[in-house]
């Protein structure tokens, strides 16, 4: 007869003895297992990200840029942190609000499925709610392991997800963009640990984030048969772009000085976004020898940009 080891639940507090000096700081370097199970490619922007007088667990962004915020208890679930997911939802206008618990009480599972239902109905922004129940299991004597299970999902979630593993449907044009940006996206993080995104999405552009609230680094193909590297501010507070915008304004010549290029400083007044670019003639179209030279030009300027604007965005942030 075959033998088989036992599998054990193993208790939270064994390995994170303490939730925010522990496990928060563990989940923000081991992002990609939460994102794996959320079907997302997660960087984590923030942590402890104040929201006024309250503080965020971690404050992380998508592919694409958008806000994910991820809030954690070590115990049962209960109306403080149901409150302060909301109360975090609103500061920072996110497209997806993860609640991490040990344990979901009906209620709170009910809550956020109601919330689901709610943030989905038609003229509505599309917001996403999860529920997720962290656990530790081990065989034997071995380490334990983390297993995160989503109790709570959107709707559409599942079917979404079943697709994009199974590939989806995705154009051809698409289909070329996320070719052009993979290697990109590994150079990146490979040889100069810029990102900690691992997949290209089928789209033509690409955010990064860039440490600041509302920033991020963003390499695109723009109208006009064009190639961009640019400095999106695109906070949900527009006054706040506005501001931020207008402070980078007052170190132009020394940006593009260090930089040694002229740059399109794009207020956008009709606009809640700012933009800060560089470009040059380049399209998904082009040749694989055009498109090869339009990458390496990307990669170049987003390390530039990063060395540049990085240091300026955080004094200002300061």
């Amino acid at each position: 007869m075959v033998e088989l080891a036992k599998i054990e639940k193993v208790d939270l507090r064994e390995a994170w003895s303490n939730e925010a000096l522990d496990f928060t700081p563990w989940l923000q370097e081991n992002i990609d297992q939460l994102g794996r199970v959320l079907g997302m490619d997660l960087e984590v922007q923030e942590r402890e990200a104040s929201v006024g007088t309250f503080s965020l667990d971690l404050l992380a962004h998508d592919s694409n840029g958008r806000p994910v915020i991820i809030e954690n208890q070590l115990g049962t679930t209960d109306h403080t942190h149901l409150g302060q997911i909301l109360t975090y939802a609103a500061g920072y206008s996110a497209n997806v609000i993860v609640w991490i618990a040990k344990e979901f009480r009906d209620e709170h599972r009910a809550a956020l499925d109601f919330l689901n239902i709610r943030t989905g109905a038609e003229g509505v922004e599309d917001t996403k709610f999860f529920g997720v129940v962290v656990e530790l299991w081990k065989i034997g004597e071995s380490l334990p392991a983390v297993n995160f299970d989503i109790i709570v999902a959107p709707n559409d979630w599942r079917k979404q997800t079943v697709a994009k593993s199974q590939g989806g449907t995705v154009s051809e044009r698409n289909e070329r963009h996320r070719e052009f940006f993979q290697p990109l996206v590994d150079t990146l993080r490979e040889d100069h640990q810029f990102t900690n995104v691992r997949k290209a999405q089928p789209q033509s552009w690409h955010l990064f984030a860039a440490g600041s609230r509302g920033v991020a680094f963003a390499a695109s193909f723009a109208l006009g048969g064009r190639a961009r590297v640019a400095v999106d501010i695109n906070d949900p507070d527009r006054e706040r772009n506005k501001r931020l915008f207008n402070q980078l304004v007052e170190h132009k010549e020394g940006i593009e000085v260090e930089l040694d290029e002229p740059l399109d400083w794009a207020r956008l007044d009709h606009a809640k976004m700012c933009r800060i670019a560089t470009l040059r003639q380049g399209t998904i179209d082009d040749d694989e020898e055009t498109l090869k030279e339009i990458r390496e030009w990307m990669i170049d300027r987003l390390l530039a940009f990063k060395r540049v604007f990085g240091p300026r965005l955080a004094e200002l942030a300061e």
